[in-house]
């Protein structure tokens, strides 16, 4: 069991059966009343942030999180085939165990999948990704860096804004969390 005075920055605990993370905390002893912990936690599920007030010496269950590396290998319809390169075993996810991370999957890409209790709470993919664009607006004569911007499809189906200049068949690197484009990636 984990008591308030145990409460770190990045302690996960569960708090009715669900995992959460512990981005914010402090302890306050009132002059008059017993002593509190404020704090603010992220659901490790869902990503959303709230603010919780617990009394002195309360106590929580460590969440236990299991972190898989797996690589993606293909999508048959709405399931998603990922392999464990050590055991070259084959699991499936649907498009909501993988949510967001899903329009950014090309083959052979490394990924990290979260699990608390034997259940799918999250993937996470990494922060920057290299891929081609397959289908854009033509860009005109004169188009600068700082003229603007287009939407751009990429292979893996996703749609980002890239500048004018960018056209169809070169890559670009991609900001997963932010879905921005960051730079074109010149080809050797």
């Amino acid at each position: 069991m984990i008591d308030t005075s145990d409460f770190r920055t990045g302690l996960t605990i569960q708090i009715d059966n669900e995992p959460y993370t512990l981005i914010y905390f402090q302890h306050v002893k009132p002059g008059k009343g017993g002593a509190f912990v404020r704090t603010k936690l992220k659901s490790v599920r869902t990503g959303n942030v709230f603010e919780r007030t617990f009394r002195a010496g309360e106590k929580f269950e460590p969440a236990y999180l299991e972190r898989q590396e797996l690589e993606f290998i293909y999508r048959a319809g709405e399931e998603y085939f990922l392999m464990d390169t050590g055991t070259y075993d084959q699991r499936s996810f649907t498009e909501a165990q993988l949510g967001a991370a899903r329009k950014y999957l090309k083959e052979g890409m490394k990924v990290s999948v979260l699990s608390h209790n034997g259940e799918v709470i999250g993937v996470e993919i990494p922060d920057t990704v290299e891929l081609e664009v397959v289908e854009t607006d033509p860009g005109l004569r004169g188009d600068t860096a700082s003229g603007g911007s287009k939407p751009a499809t990429l292979e893996t189906g996703a749609v980002v804004q890239v500048p004018l200049f960018v056209g169809v068949g070169e890559s670009i690197r991609v900001d997963t969390r932010t879905d921005s484009y960051l730079e074109r990636v010149k080809k050797a």
